[in-house]
């Protein structure tokens, strides 16, 4: 069944149905309930949910109607678009597969998960479509490991569809830090008023920190430098430096100019008390760089044993919890590319003629460079023998 543009209430009550209206329903109010607070946390888990909060705005009601900020006219448009594409496929899918499909829904509506991974695949999909492609859901249809089949003029490739987390490949995880500035938040206002001025508090680990007991030692520390009105503390777990802050100009536009001074890899907050211009930049980044492309060939090696190894196959890989600034360093740097091309000789990938590598940008359909101009970034196995066939070449050609 196919839904005309403008029949969101139609698309909601096949949502929900296909969903469960109640499980639905919970997970608004979970995710609401956890973003009550105004806190870095917060924000990161509304960030974390901006498919479900987004549909949650188009469905409408009361309830949800206040979840989350509101978002781009665009993004509603895509999280729609999305679960137009779920609907529809239900309704050509008979009963054993459809209830694939309300599982991975399901597990999308369940604990820390999202409906990222779903609709990743149901994007891919569509971009395959858009190529020309026939595209076959082989995972839901008939079980297999890889999630999709594509074939244009008799030529087939097989597609495995994975989701890899940023902080998988970060020393200084991305949740340790928004619990670390909840925590110490309250701590550096305190401070400030105490202190006025502009400040940056420089933190260097170099172990990175990425378990909860090292988010509250660091915390420890930070309070402790604070009160004993010292400029600096140091031994082998951190480096704490408090220094004057020398960026001139007006709160609005300093997270640009500190994101300029400091880089993609390190982590920024700030505090500053109302009424006054003082203000505290805590900065924090790992003597260690980030291995997040390595993470990446990590996702990517799972991946690929999910492959029949009896057509060419084709790594569509999803980068989540990525800002803009790590996305373009990671794609101008040329860091993912030479991590996947070193992937792409090792035996494990022998099957594989291209990997694919997508982030929220092109999910949301933002605007180049923040995205891919070819609404993914791949790269083409060079000695896989099928890699040249014509009729493979829009899904598998190097791009981006």
């Amino acid at each position: 069944m196919a839904y005309a543009a403008g029949s969101h209430h139609a698309i909601k009550d096949a949502f929900l149905d296909l969903a469960g209206e109640e499980a639905w329903l919970q997970r608004l109010s979970d995710i609401s309930e956890a973003s009550r607070r105004r806190s870095f946390s917060a924000r990161a888990l509304q960030q974390r949910h901006a498919l479900e909060l987004a549909l949650a705005r188009i469905f409408g009601g009361e309830a949800q109607a206040s979840l989350g900020r509101q978002g781009s006219a665009a993004t509603e448009a895509r999280a729609l678009d999305f679960a137009r594409e779920a609907v529809e496929l239900a309704a050509t899918l008979p009963p054993g597969p459809r209830d694939r499909l309300r599982h991975l829904l399901a597990a999308g509506l369940t604990g820390q998960a999202n409906l990222i991974p779903l609709f990743h695949m149901l994007r891919v999909a569509s971009l395959q479509r858009s190529r020309g492609f026939a595209v076959h859901h082989a995972g839901l249809i008939d079980g297999t490991p890889h999630d999709l089949l594509i074939r244009r003029d008799e030529a087939e490739a097989e597609i495995v569809c994975e989701t890899a987390l940023a902080d998988e490949g970060r020393p200084l995880h991305h949740s340790g830090w928004c619990t670390l500035v909840d925590r110490v938040n309250p701590d550096l206002h305190t401070w400030l008023s105490a202190h006025p001025g502009r400040y940056v508090l420089k933190v260097t680990l170099p172990d990175g920190m990425q378990e909860p007991e090292h988010v509250a030692e660091l915390h420890r520390r930070i309070t402790a430098l604070l009160s004993s009105h010292k400029r600096q503390d140091a031994d082998q777990a951190a480096v704490l430096k408090l220094d004057p802050l020398l960026i001139a100009g007006a709160q609005v536009g300093l997270p640009a100019a500190l994101r300029a001074q400091f880089g993609p890899d390190t982590h920024l907050a700030m505090a500053g008390n109302p009424g006054s211009d003082s203000i505290l930049v805590l900065a924090a980044r790992s003597g260690r760089e980030n291995g997040i492309a390595a993470a990446v060939c990590r996702r990517a090696t799972l991946a690929a044993s999910r492959l029949s190894g009896t057509r060419p196959g084709i790594l569509a890989m999803f980068l989540e919890d990525l800002n803009r600034t790590e996305w373009r360093s990671l794609r101008e740097s040329l860091e993912l590319e030479g991590a996947v091309r070193r992937f792409l000789t090792r035996p494990v990938a022998r099957h594989v003629v291209t990997v694919s590598c997508a982030s929220r940008m092109e999910m949301f359909d933002m605007a180049p460079p923040d995205s891919t101009p070819c609404g993914e970034l791949r790269f083409r196995h060079p000695s896989h023998p099928q890699g040249r066939l014509p009729a493979l070449l829009p899904a598998v050609e190097s791009c981006g």
